[in-house]
């Protein structure tokens, strides 16, 4: 008779993902996003109460979580405002900093994430990988044909390496002149001396590899000191590689119902 090992055994796998279902969870990810933004950046945040970031779009957004299965700690969260549910909201976050004009004449459903983050203990491919695909989850269930949102680069140098990561994007990863928006406060100039090549942030690199497109210049935030790229994603051009990562085990589920709204 053989012996089982370990390593045999079926794996539980160690972090799910899920939409935030009570205010209580939803408060759990706005903590989180308090501790990364304000705490690790600095940003200025006027929620209006001590340790949360909450804003007027958190009602009408669905709320995405990351749990560590073994702790049941949220470690990474995302927002979904859908085309739906903007209006109620007074449009989508990215309409603060850009002129989003263009959005009327895209021919399909769109929809925006954003507050984007990841706790720091857990920066690493398999918790980001799985953000992406409950957002590609809840793209095919729910039938969106756009997905859009800002990704930042910090401005800690004084923002050349912000400089030299957006002339990679103009020259490889920038979307036709008619799907640009406006940025309301350009991203001033800074001292282009030469430097090493410097690292995407994860999030901008995730938008494209997938195959989403920069749309025209950055907005300065200096509220949380970076500048911020409008990134748009037709769901008809996802890279094939990463459509059959992200997407493989949600087509399954195309036909079945949408996931229970937080």
């Amino acid at each position: 008779m053989s012996t089982r090992i370990d390593g045999d055994l079926p794996r539980r796998a160690r972090f799910e993902v899920r939409f935030a279902e009570t205010a209580e969870e939803i408060r759990e990810t706005q903590k989180l996003r308090y501790r990364i933004f304000a705490g690790e950046l600095g940003a200025d945040i006027d929620g209006g109460e001590a340790g949360l970031d909450h804003d007027q779009y958190d009602p009408h957004c669905r709320h995405l979580t990351v749990r560590n299965v073994d702790s049941g700690r949220i470690v990474a969260c995302t927002r979904i405002l859908t085309g739906e549910r903007a209006p109620a909201a007074g449009g989508f976050y990215s309409a603060s900093e850009f002129d989003l004009a263009m959005l009327d004449s895209l021919p399909g459903r769109v929809m925006e994430i954003g507050r984007t983050c990841v706790d720091a203990e857990y920066r690493n491919g398999a918790v980001i990988a799985t953000l992406w695909q409950g957002i590609a989850s809840t793209i095919v269930n729910d039938g969106y044909d756009y997905l859009f949102g800002c990704a930042s680069i910090g401005l800690e140098d004084g923002g050349a390496a912000a400089h030299a990561i957006l002339d990679q994007i103009r020259d490889q990863y920038m979307a036709p002149a008619y799907q640009h928006v406006r940025p309301y406060i350009p991203l001033p100039a800074a001292d282009r001396r030469a430097t090493e090549k410097p690292k995407m942030p994860p999030l901008l690199k995730a938008y494209l590899s997938l195959g989403a497109k920069a749309c025209g210049e950055a907005y300065w935030d200096r509220d949380f000191n970076c500048a911020d790229v409008f990134m748009l994603l037709n769901v008809s051009d996802l890279n094939p590689r990463y459509a059959r990562h992200f997407l493989g085990q949600t087509q399954a589920a195309a036909d079945a119902p949408a996931p229970e709204r937080g």
